[in-house]
């Protein structure tokens, strides 16, 4: 398993790390605990050590999850979770609601030293490798945020920084007023725009990227076809990125690199998770499973490696069929 840094902190993990988003259940058309937990063991014995979820899936469910799979493991992993989708108080702004309670987008001192005790007790652990900002808070200054986090590395209830959903000039503050040491945003072969935006700014600071989506939802992963039907509160049931003209437009794409994936005895997932650890400036990938077959299936991506050929035929598949994709 191909592993790396996250930025200068000395701490390193599996370059393909296990989402859970998912497996919360939260608009993902509920979850099944016994399969999830299958998972997170499944991803573990496969040579995965990045684990990374949070307190809003699910509202604590996925946290939980993740302890009850890891327990007796702790030392094996490198747990990413995070912070500042609160509901144990309206401060901030008002995001979404989750299970009839209003979620604030709140990233006060106040609210992370609440919140990192709540994970670390569903976690089920003394400690949280890399801590995350979830979403950025407009109403609190960035300062105030990273001295609450500074202040939690100095107790040794977080190894690092990090911080998802941001601009350039969030990030651009968050190194301003201390050590950040990850990123956490979209990327994919579908949705690429930071490589202009935030990752030459990364590099700049040493700052790693994690990928999140890396599959976009599952539409990268070769397996849903024109067929599929999303139910209950999927979040993918009225998403226009899955329209049937754009499954059909990855269909094609699936078939164009079909050579390569026979080349490396790989599935078509496989290699869009590998030409996504191969692309400049991504430290990690982020890859959702719910059963321990995906969990086996996204690990085995770790161990291929793309040639610059290999690279140059899926950009040049990617710019003919994913070009006009809607949503």
């Amino acid at each position: 398993m191909l592993t790396r840094e996250i930025g200068n902190t000395g701490i390193n993990a599996s370059a393909v790390g296990l989402g859970t988003w998912a497996i919360g259940g939260w608009m993902w058309g509920g979850t099944d605990e016994a399969a999830a937990v299958d998972a997170i063991k499944a991803s573990i014995d496969k040579g995965i050590t990045l684990i990374d979820t949070a307190p809003v899936y699910g509202m604590g469910r996925s946290e939980e999850i993740v302890g009850r799979a890891i327990a007796g493991q702790r030392d094996k992993i490198v747990l990413a979770t995070k912070c500042g989708l609160v509901w144990h108080a309206q401060k901030g702004n008002h995001f979404f609601d989750q299970q009839d309670k209003p979620v604030h987008r709140y990233l006060g001192k106040d609210a992370i030293v609440y919140e990192v005790e709540q994970s670390l007790d569903r976690l089920g652990t003394d400690y949280i490798d890399l801590y995350i900002t979830h979403w950025q808070d407009p109403t609190t200054p960035i300062a105030e945020t990273m001295e609450a986090m500074e202040q939690l590395k100095k107790a040794g209830k977080i190894r690092a920084i990090g911080a998802s959903n941001t601009s350039v000039e969030d990030l651009n503050a968050y190194v301003a007023a201390g050590q950040l040491d990850a990123l956490q945003e979209e990327y994919s072969m579908v949705k690429r725009d930071i490589e202009s935006t935030l990752l030459p700014d990364c590099a700049k600071n040493d700052v790693s990227m994690l990928s999140y989506s890396s599959l976009s939802l599952g539409l990268l992963s070769g397996k849903i076809g024109p067929d599929r039907k999303f139910d209950g509160d999927d979040l993918r049931k009225d998403n226009p990125l899955f329209s049937i003209a754009n499954r059909q437009r990855i269909s094609q794409l699936m078939d164009e690199i079909a050579p390569i994936c026979s080349a490396h005895n790989a599935t078509s997932a496989q290699i869009i998770i590998a030409w996504t650890l191969q692309q400049p400036g991504i430290t990690f990938s982020l890859c959702g499973a719910r059963n321990p077959q995906q969990a086996n299936e996204n690990a085995d991506a770790g161990h291929i490696e793309l040639s610059q050929d290999d690279i140059r035929k899926i950009n040049t598949a990617a710019a003919s069929h994913l070009t006009n994709l809607d949503g």
